[in-house]
């Protein structure tokens, strides 16, 4: 069986892309790979990767986390907030002046990275089994 058999073993072949998603989507399939595109990127990944495997961060935490300078970051995020990997929110602290922003994953960040990039990561291993394998049909 080769990898492919492997992969869609057992599932009906869509004729659209389309007609993957359900009825009431709340996302168009070009929104969900604009979500792929923009983590396609590796600043934005490593941001992205940095809000969901470390919380919420301030930019200036993320510039220093990353070593970005602070306009590159902020295109960066502006490309993650635009396609809903990332959200932002602002508020004060206790004792401050002033509104204070911080950047989190959305699920829809957190699904892209863990079951998507890092996932292929994780299965670096299977795969190398998977083509050895196949090397002897």
């Amino acid at each position: 069986m080769t990898a492919d058999q492997r992969r869609t073993a057992g599932k009906e072949a869509r004729h659209d892309p389309e007609d993957l998603l359900p009825e009431d989507s709340v996302r168009s399939l070009d929104e969900y790979l604009d979500m792929h595109a923009a983590v396609g990127n590796r600043t934005r990944y490593e941001i992205l990767y940095r809000l969901v495997h470390g919380g919420e961060m301030s930019p200036t935490e993320l510039a220093d986390a990353i070593d970005i300078d602070d306009s590159t970051l902020h295109y960066h995020l502006n490309e993650l907030l635009e396609s809903g990997l990332v959200e932002k929110r602002q508020r004060t602290e206790r004792g401050q002046d002033g509104l204070y922003t911080y950047y989190r994953a959305t699920v829809f960040g957190e699904v892209t990275l863990t079951d998507g990039v890092d996932e292929l990561i994780r299965g670096e291993q299977a795969f190398d089994e998977m083509y050895d394998n196949s090397s002897d049909e």
